[in-house]
């Protein structure tokens, strides 16, 4: 027999060999599951409470930072130390050429400010949101106004009473409704704010004869201030508590931040607010009616990457 054919009989009868010790030997038994307590891993358990919110760090950053005290107080200190040249300087005044209707001198002087992260603070309402997974409606804001519940904006009590002091009408220019008035005063009182009379809150909604307004722009009341004052500082937390904003849009923003550059910390007075205003919807084109996600994905667009 040819070498290959006797290695390959001699491969198959040990083959056969193998073949047959397998099958007469016992199987071996399946090993024994491990008892429970060391086989079972429980799974991770599903993740409960409120989802991401966008909001959570801008509200907390206000509420829990001794930064957003620290830079409110710097900014009521540093225009409480112009308030006595303002009053001097006759020439002196914080509205805009397009918003005076009338000559300034000889009225006499008043401060406008803006209400909402200006003079109360109403991140408590914004936390509400947060936890419950909500966004802004008219009812749950109604209904927080009127708990009358908002604290003072750090610094702002003492910069009214040394205006107040000097003469200096406090003028209320706020996007909270007529309606919300009287809580809204209460409110303003509680904390300590000087509040002539009714007549100093210009809500939402307040009537300027021979003046359109254009959505909740303060322009039209501005005019109204400027009729009876010379306003001598104006404090917000938005460009839109300055000036009228033409165009909402990141360019028509920035060209009228840039008009009026030299008047932030002498006439104008903005307060740090990184929880809303209309900032926001003018990254995606004033669209509220997009899908949440929508929003986000535009706001992430707007990142500025260093590319």
């Amino acid at each position: 027999m040819p070498l290959r054919s006797t290695l390959t009989v001699s491969l198959l009868a040990a083959t056969l060999a193998l073949s047959a010790c397998q099958t007469t030997a016992p199987m071996a038994a399946a090993p024994a599951a491990p008892p429970a307590t060391e086989a079972v891993v429980a799974a991770p358990a599903a993740v409960t409470g409120p989802a991401p919110h966008d909001n959570l760090n801008a509200v907390l950053w206000m509420q829990r930072t001794a930064e957003y005290g620290a830079v409110t107080e710097t900014i009521y200190h540093a225009a409480a130390d112009k308030l006595d040249r303002a009053l001097k300087d006759k020439r002196w005044d914080a509205l805009v050429p397009d918003e005076r209707g009338n000559a300034a001198a000889g009225l006499p002087p008043a401060v406008v400010m803006d209400v909402d992260e200006t003079v109360l603070d109403n991140s408590p309402y914004q936390a509400r949101l947060i936890g419950n997974g909500q966004e802004y409606d008219d009812v749950t804001w109604d209904q927080w106004v009127a708990e009358e519940k908002a604290k003072a904006v750090p610094g702002v009590v003492d910069f009214a009473k040394a205006a107040s002091a000097r003469g200096v009408t406090i003028l209320y220019i706020s996007n909270r409704a007529t309606h919300l008035k009287d809580a809204t005063i209460a409110n303003l009182r509680a904390v300590g704010m000087p509040v002539k009379d009714d007549s100093v809150f210009l809500g939402l909604g307040t009537f300027v004869q021979d003046c359109e307004q254009n959505g909740s722009e303060k322009n039209c009341r501005r005019r109204l201030a400027g009729q009876q004052y010379r306003v001598l500082m104006q404090f917000g937390d938005q460009l839109g508590d300055f000036a009228e904003i033409v165009a909402n849009t990141p360019q028509g923003r920035a060209a009228l931040a840039g008009t009026y550059r030299g008047w932030f910390g002498e006439r104008w007075f903005m307060l740090p607010n990184p929880s809303y205003g209309s900032w926001e919807p003018a990254l995606f084109n004033n669209a509220w009616t997009l899908p949440v996600e929508a929003r986000r994905q535009a706001k992430r667009d707007s990142l500025d990457l260093a590319n």
